[in-house]
């Protein structure tokens, strides 16, 4: 296995890695909307927390050696399932290959974000 990190996505905020590589596969940890350059999360609506979400895990793939086209599984976490169609805009515009998905509404996310999305894509050997 190969840990993967990048600066152009937010350091852990606890004990795990960005992503982890296995084989042909990248499996992400879930990511959320803090900006890298800062540190924080600046945007306070779904649109913008999902953009930044897609953003940061688009780096984390290309670090990995792998992309967003090459996505075979997400799993999203919404605060807020009414926030599911203005989330499914922004979501769609990055994952063009639409991969397999599970989207679940949850209690609570970590700094109280509004969505949270890991991917499992493959890499190339």
């Amino acid at each position: 296995m190969e840990k993967v990190y990048t600066q152009s996505a937010p350091e852990a905020i606890g004990p795990y890695t960005q992503a982890m590589v296995t084989g042909n596969l990248v499996f992400t940890s879930g990511q959320i909307a803090i900006n890298p350059a800062t540190g924080n999360v600046e945007k306070t609506d779904i649109e913008g927390q999902t953009e930044q979400v897609c953003q940061n895990l688009k780096h984390v793939l290309e670090a990995a050696g792998s992309s967003l086209e090459k996505a075979v599984k997400t799993t999203c976490f919404l605060a807020d399932i009414a926030d599911f169609a203005a989330f499914n805009q922004v979501y769609g515009k990055y994952f063009v290959s639409k991969p397999a998905r599970s989207c679940v509404a949850v209690k609570t996310l970590p700094k109280n974000v509004l969505v949270e999305v890991e991917v499992i894509a493959e890499v190339a050997e």
